[in-house]
């Protein structure tokens, strides 16, 4: 462990260096890659500290025991050691989990879609708790988000809507929600008090940079109209919201949030950036899905990935088989403990994958 936190320090030492070359500043990609890097290991270098002091207090502590001249010093010396040793162990866990090699996306900002499913109204509602129950997470964390496009349902909720978030590492925190997530409830419509199945599709795009992801112009159609309210009024007569279709891949983006239509646009092409940037990373993701087996990030945005059980105030994570009794505090924006479990899986998979680094 020591060793590997050596090595760790070196490049700790390398990138303090570099962030504050003239070279490197003029270098917006390299420079932005660098202070991320920076960010992550300076956290691991606290962790370093912490347990070069808990390793040497168990030092020290076997040393007192072992001269044995001083009862008084003695006495608590074994309780020192007895603490340190109680702690080693779960501060060598966190270090080994922090040095499980992060993805380069998990820093980013991202866009994400809610669309409604099987289950007409029903389903509409339910990607509108969906979105609420996001926007209470994102808030606890201190993140914020945006509306970029929306289209309400006609009994309430969204027949779709996408946002972008933006904070620390919300693309490697959020990642794990994309897919399918179903309820199962006794609808708002229904008469006859009989429980429905809908379902919900989750994507979580992370925003890629303009040097990432290079669109030609020439390759984009711009379309620009009327922004749109309930029922498919004209809020406006100005045409502020813009639609762009990718004429190679027919990937479409739309904003109609803004009154501006240039805002509008600037939103437009962030989204398709990202939804470019994303075909590529999901080829990607299914690649090393298959090579490791993964049960959590397969890349598969068909994949059921939830169930939200009214009747019983259960929530299931299909992927990792863990149920919850606690549907209200979830649904109301308490998804951490489902997102740690999600990141424990899926560090242990690395851990595996890597294990004769550590």
């Amino acid at each position: 462990m020591i060793e590997k936190l050596n090595i760790v320090k070196q490049r700790f030492d390398e990138v303090n260096d570099l962030i504050i070359q003239p070279d490197v500043i003029a270098d917006q990609k390299r420079y932005i890659e660098l202070n991320k890097e920076y960010k992550d290991l300076k956290a691991l270098m606290e962790e370093r500290e912490k347990y070069m002091a808990l390793t040497q207090n168990i030092s020290e502590a076997e040393e007192i025991i072992s001269d044995g001249s001083d009862p008084e010093m003695t006495e608590m010396a074994k309780m020192q050691l007895e603490e340190a040793k109680e702690e080693l162990p779960e501060l060598e866990e966190k270090i080994r989990m922090m040095l499980v090699p992060k993805e380069p996306e998990d820093a980013k900002d991202v866009v994400m879609e809610i669309r409604a499913g099987t289950g007409g109204d029903e389903a509409s509602i339910f990607a509108g708790d969906l979105y609420r129950m996001y926007t209470k997470y994102i808030e606890s964390k201190g993140w914020k988000h945006n509306i970029v496009d929306f289209s309400e349902g006609t009994s309430g909720g969204f027949k779709e809507i996408i946002f972008d978030v933006t904070g620390e590492d919300v693309y490697g925190t959020m990642k794990f929600e994309a897919g399918v997530h179903r309820v199962q409830r006794v609808p708002q419509t229904e008469t006859q008090g009989r429980v429905h199945t809908s379902a919900a599709t989750v994507m979580v795009l992370p925003e890629a940079e303009e040097f990432e992801v290079e669109i030609n112009p020439k390759d984009v159609r711009i379309d620009y109209f009327c922004s749109s309210g309930p029922g498919g009024q004209s809020v406006n007569t100005t045409y502020s919201a813009v639609r762009l279709t990718h004429i190679p891949t027919g990937l479409v983006a739309q904003c109609q949030d803004q009154k501006s239509q240039h805002k509008n646009k600037d939103k437009a092409f962030r989204v398709l950036r990202s939804r470019l940037y994303e075909q590529e990373l999901a080829k990607k993701m299914e690649a090393d899905a298959a090579k490791r087996n993964s049960m959590v990030s397969s890349g598969d945005r068909s994949a059921k990935i939830r169930t939200y059980n009214y009747a019983q105030g259960r929530v299931t994570d299909h992927r990792i088989g863990l149920t919850l009794y606690d549907l209200s505090n979830i649904i109301n924006g308490d998804i951490q403990r489902i997102l740690d479990e999600l990141r424990l899986v899926e560090n242990t998979e690395k851990l595996k994958e890597n294990s004769d680094v550590f």
